[in-house]
């Protein structure tokens, strides 16, 4: 996802339930300017979508996100993440179960960590749920890339996504 004329964007990598929900809402914001479906957090090297979806491997369906941050902050960003999905729920979205749906933010720095801990602290307060986020905030790790056919899938198939964004 980096090449050599990426200096000015940064990443970040979020899991709320199935990816193509959650890419399908990242895709839309502005100073996005590119979303990567993928499998990260687990302990199986170079996993497909048949093994993450055993439950055994340990990943999280995850959207990895370039973003220019002149455009568009981490926070605005996180932002999105909380909205898009009920992080009160472990190991679930809607009908989708398992620890690959898991709520998980992989912070690529220190200064992505000290966000991502701030918002959780600021949902929590938010009471926009009656329980507390079950959300991880953990170190990204490999980020395997998924078989072509999940990347942009809403565009390629048609169809909509179960995920929303519920308001501010």
């Amino acid at each position: 996802m980096r090449d050599k004329d990426d200096s000015k964007y940064e990443l970040a990598t979020f899991a709320a339930g199935c990816f193509w929900g959650v890419e399908s809402i990242f895709k839309q914001v502005k100073g996005v300017v590119e979303t990567t479906v993928g499998y990260t957090g687990g302990t199986y090297p170079n996993p497909t979508y048949r093994d993450v979806c055993t439950g055994i491997t340990g990943h999280a369906e995850a959207v990895m996100v370039k973003y220019d941050p002149k455009i568009v902050s981490y926070e605005e960003l996180l932002s999105m993440f909380w909205r898009a999905h009920n992080p009160t729920t472990p190991n679930r979205q809607g009908p989708d179960m398992g620890t690959q749906y898991r709520s998980a933010i992989f912070y690529h720095d220190l200064a992505q960590r000290r966000a991502a801990e701030k918002s959780k602290e600021d949902f929590d307060r938010s009471g926009v749920y009656s329980s507390k986020a079950v959300t991880q905030i953990v170190p990204a790790s490999t980020f395997y890339e998924a078989e072509d056919y999940h990347q942009d899938y809403f565009e390629k198939h048609g169809g909509r996504s179960c995920h929303t964004l519920r308001s501010k």
